[in-house]
């Protein structure tokens, strides 16, 4: 196991973990809630959003719960190692967090009540950590497909801040940026809850309630 160096720090790319060529393991082919394919190509129509919220097991329910999403998948995204394994995220060495691939059909439900669903479900102010999970791999992050996603993201954060001031909060770390490469984790983290239900979640919010649909900041 690697020593981790970078709790409160994400690496460079010359200090992150080289990775490998190809993927070191086999991902399923179906969600097994929703019964679709987790990779793609998806059909015509459907969109993807990439979150991170903390540990991704509770994250990814609390989406595929979510109406109108059609599969989703873990992995790992934001950092610079290429293919890497859950003990080299855990590490700290490539930079990555812990992220949901959510694939919705835009007619049933808005990348906006997405955003509602990722703001409400953790705390987007504690930085490299969330609750009890310390790390860089535990940070929040929005990780955009499309110019209007990236307005999206900015506009509900910009409305969300100013609940979460009144209530104690200080201001959001989320990472909002175009979209980076995502590396499905292995076989065992895709819909870990649902083939454990009594297993570790994780997710947690405010208690706040972020509005959507509104780009104004004075609450």
């Amino acid at each position: 196991m690697l020593l981790n160096r970078f709790k409160n720090r994400i690496p460079t790319a010359d200090e992150a973990l080289p990775g490998r060529a190809e993927r070191p393991f086999a991902v399923p082919d179906r969600h097994t809630v929703l019964g679709n394919p987790l990779l793609g190509p998806y059909p015509e129509g459907l969109e993807v959003a990439d979150f991170g919220l903390g540990c991704f097991w509770g994250a990814e329910r609390r989406f595929w719960q979510t109406p109108g999403v059609w599969t989703t998948l873990v992995g790992y995204q934001g950092g610079h190692t290429p293919n890497p394994t859950y003990e080299e995220v855990c590490s700290g060495h490539t930079g990555h967090t812990e992220a949901v691939r959510v694939v919705f059909d835009p007619a049933k439900v808005g990348y906006e009540q997405l955003l509602k669903v990722f703001w409400e479900s953790h705390d987007p102010t504690q930085g490299f950590r969330q609750g009890n999970d310390l790390g860089t791999q535990y940070r929040s992050a929005v990780y955009t497909h499309s110019p209007a996603q990236l307005a999206a993201a900015e506009a509900t954060r910009d409305a969300f801040q100013p609940h979460l001031t009144r209530a104690g909060h200080g201001p959001i770390t989320t990472e909002i940026r175009p979209a980076t490469p995502f590396w499905p984790a292995e076989p065992y983290h895709q819909q870990y809850l649902d083939k454990n239900p009594a297993g570790y979640c994780g997710i947690g919010g405010t208690g706040l309630s972020c509005p959507i649909g509104v780009a104004r900041t004075d609450g």
